[in-house]
């Protein structure tokens, strides 16, 4: 398992991807898109989904402490 900590945490990403606090877009692919719901003070977690054709998968998810660099496509 790539990130042991989200072990268990569905609910936390699901959460994450259906109402984010923002949304960042990748530096890296535009096709890629990072979903931040802060889960404490300075404690976020963050799903990352990949956008084909009006369709949509999640990549991975993880807890972090900041939001990365990368486009504002949606603030709450």
């Amino acid at each position: 398992m790539k990130h042991p900590a989200m072990a268990g945490r569905e609910s936390e990403v699901r959460n994450a991807v259906e109402s984010p606090d923002e949304i960042r877009l990748s530096r890296f692919d535009a096709k890629v898109y990072l979903l931040y719901r802060l889960e404490r003070p300075k404690r976020w977690i963050c799903a990352v989904v990949r956008r084909l054709d009006r369709e949509g998968f999640l990549i991975t998810a993880y807890p972090t402490d900041a939001i990365k660099e990368g486009i504002r496509v949606w603030p709450k």
